[in-house]
């Protein structure tokens, strides 16, 4: 006879070390490190991609976004406990579920936030620390109270995005283009509200939310990620042919075509209402993945000295 559980209790867990360290490595989400990959955006757009100081530093800064990012992921659950364990999905989280205590959960995400950004300060340079300092502010500032704020949310969300990218650049030194920054913004909105609209979906089919939703419309979403999109696209478009000028090549034009389809795709799936995860979408949809491997190989063509 299987025993059912209701979804105000938290499952029952074990409590070895063994369990307490698989809860706790579980509660820093590895799956979205993913996220933290946009440092290599600024590096590999400028070619430098392969140089060993710069491979060194990039590398350096996506482990401290990852040890900042994981500890912000251990405060959020420890803030949500009480909310998760009523959500029939989220209360198998280790926090919710009891496997990862409270207040440990906190401490570790603590230390883990701090590491990162002092990781980037005594190994990097204090340019690199105020970038990731920022991250953690916000980020921080968005779990604890600014999430329920309409707009708001997702400017917070999209900057995320946006500072991880800008990160590579400043830990490498190298410059940003103003058209590269463009894509990263816009580029950045169009995952935050596409985000938003999966979730406003998920509301509509009667499934628990977070709070700000209800301020959302599905209309006013569709015209917030079709805006950023369009941006996207455009700046894009203005970075490859400003590279073509300056290296007389024709790949990063020729990458339009599967940067424009891959914005498509991805729309299609926010359309679908299925985009609320970002990097579950990353992982599972191979077309998308294949217009990315032609798009990463046409840019390294163009860049390639």
């Amino acid at each position: 006879m299987t025993a059912t559980i209701e979804h105000g209790a938290p499952p029952r867990s074990q409590t070895t070390p063994r369990a307490l360290v698989i809860g706790l490595i579980r509660a820093t989400r590895p799956r979205q490190w993913v996220k933290n990959v946009l440092v290599v955006a600024v590096p590999l757009a400028a070619g430098e991609i392969l140089r060993a100081d710069v491979a060194g530093a990039t590398a350096i800064a996506f482990a401290a976004f990852t040890l900042t990012s994981a500890g912000i992921y251990l405060i959020n659950d420890a803030r949500d406990v009480e909310e998760d364990r009523h959500h029939p999905t989220k209360r198998f989280r280790p926090v919710a579920a009891g496997v990862v205590p409270v207040r440990l959960a906190v401490v570790v995400g603590g230390s883990l936030v701090a590491a990162g950004v002092l990781t980037g300060l005594l190994v990097l340079s204090a340019q690199f620390a105020l970038v990731i300092g920022g991250y953690a502010a916000l980020t921080l500032s968005y779990c604890l109270w600014l999430r329920d704020q309409p707009v708001v949310d997702l400017g917070l969300i999209a900057t995320g995005f946006l500072l991880r990218a800008m990160a590579g650049g400043v830990a490498s030194d190298l410059p940003m283009s103003v058209w590269f920054l463009l894509v990263a913004s816009f580029g950045s909105l169009f995952i935050a509200a596409g985000k938003r609209f999966s979730e406003v979906r998920t509301v509509a089919q009667g499934k628990p939310a977070r709070r700000t939703l209800a301020s959302y419309s599905e209309s006013y979403l569709r015209f917030v990620w079709g805006l950023a999109a369009s941006v996207t696209i455009t700046a894009y478009g203005l970075w490859a042919f400003e590279m073509q000028e300056t290296h007389d090549r024709i790949w990063a034009p020729l990458s339009l075509a599967p940067f424009v389809l891959g914005v498509l795709r991805y729309a299609m799936v926010i359309d679908l209402g299925t985009a609320g995860a970002p990097e579950d979408v990353a992982f599972s949809d191979r077309i998308l993945q294949g217009l990315g491997a032609i798009w990463l190989l046409l840019v390294v063509l163009e860049v390639a000295s």
